[in-house]
């Protein structure tokens, strides 16, 4: 695969370092090009990345594109290249939220259909722990799906999803990092009320999350049955527990998912 990418942001960047230090691809196999070439000098020196002077370029020189740009621009992007995109038959990988495949067939606008491949990746890319969905529309083979699949696997873990469940998938998986910090932060906001320095009520509280996490996907146990394993008869756990729930607190979790699905279908129908 040679690969290139359109737009060098943090999550380019941190699928690029993921991938090449994994060993999935060589840096010499990566093409990239941003608007501010500048902020690419250390990331291409370190992986020895090829560095690209356009879109153009980078388009001539690959099989495999992601477009890594806001997801305001990637239509009119993609429509602009379509004819060289469609000339040397590329795969088209996009990682724009709430951008479909159909929008991207659309864009490129030939009756030969490329194969296209969306992923909805989160910011845990970035320490290699993030969480993506990949769908592809009916010209990308099984091979190819699961090449993508693989790439994603090197930065953290990938799931093949139905599109339709790609708003879902955005709001448990896409948005939920700045849940998860929203909890930490509580907690340790809390502690500080109670007299530890918020720095190092932040460090337990980023921990402790950071071990429920692991495990809850080291066992075979539900969530809800690891609550149990904390909880003892007439403890402090589940004092907590009882007032958190007074408060609403799975009411509130959910609510704010349902709000996210519903933000993502709204931006989506509006494109």
């Amino acid at each position: 695969m040679k690969l290139g990418f359109i737009g060098v942001g943090n999550m380019a960047s941190a699928i690029i370092k993921g991938i090449v230090q994994n060993g999935f691809i060589q840096g010499n196999h990566i093409f990239v090009y941003d608007h501010h070439p500048e902020r690419l000098i250390t990331l291409v020196e370190e992986l020895q990345l090829q560095i690209c002077t356009s879109e153009t370029e980078v388009i001539s020189k690959v099989d495999t594109l992601m477009f890594a740009v806001k997801p305001n621009t990637i239509l009119s992007l993609v429509q602009q290249f379509a004819p060289l995109l469609n000339e040397k038959q590329i795969t088209i990988l996009s990682i724009a939220a709430g951008t479909t495949l159909e929008q991207l067939q659309l864009a490129l606008g030939n009756d030969k259909a490329l194969p296209i491949i969306r992923i909805m990746p989160n910011v845990n890319a970035t320490v290699g722990l993030g969480a993506a969905a990949i769908c592809g529309n009916q010209q990308t083979s099984a091979e190819q799906l699961e090449e993508i699949v693989a790439m994603f696997n090197a930065i953290g873990k990938a799931w093949i999803l139905p599109e339709k469940d790609f708003s879902n998938f955005t709001a448990i998986a896409g948005s939920s990092p700045a849940y998860a910090y929203l909890f930490i932060d509580a907690l340790s906001r809390a502690a500080v009320k109670h007299g530890l320095p918020k720095a190092l009520s932040t460090q337990i509280a980023a921990q402790a999350v950071l071990g429920s996490a692991k495990m809850i996907l080291d066992s075979n146990e539900s969530p809800w049955n690891l609550i149990d394993t904390v909880c003892s008869p007439g403890g402090t756990t589940v004092a907590g527990l009882l007032a958190m729930e007074e408060a609403n607190f799975m009411t509130s979790i959910i609510k704010g998912i349902d709000a996210t699905i519903a933000k993502d279908q709204e931006l989506q129908s509006k494109k």
